[in-house]
């Protein structure tokens, strides 16, 4: 007599949230975040944070992009700018948008990097 093996069950991993269970649903953002603004923050207002945000705000202990921090997070863009908004909202992370004027010296030292390669 053989025994019948049980039906396969995909193993869950604890770790994995739905997207919009983060985001209570929500898709959209608050603030208007490009892939390139900038976000900080300081150690004094990782107390004020959940789990979820100060897993976000470490990663912004040192200026960071959006984009970046959605890559390091390994999570969708979009789930992304609607958790830094909540932040940006509650005041736990600071904004530093590019400037609309591109800044030369930047520039010129970029170029005269590539001219030596």
């Amino acid at each position: 007599m053989q025994e019948e093996e049980p039906p396969h069950v995909p193993a869950r991993d604890s770790a994995l949230v739905r997207p919009y269970a983060r985001t209570g649903g929500r898709t959209a953002a608050r603030h208007d975040l490009r892939l390139e603004t900038l976000l900080s923050t300081d150690e004094d207002r990782l107390y004020r944070a959940n789990n979820d945000q100060a897993a976000m705000m470490r990663l912004c202990l040192q200026p960071r992009s959006v984009a970046e921090i959605s890559a390091l997070m390994k999570i969708p863009l979009g789930v992304t700018r609607v958790l830094l908004s909540d932040l940006i909202t509650l005041g736990l992370v600071a904004v530093h948008e590019p400037s609309a004027q591109p800044n030369l010296s930047l520039l010129e030292r970029v170029l005269s990097g590539l001219r030596r390669l």
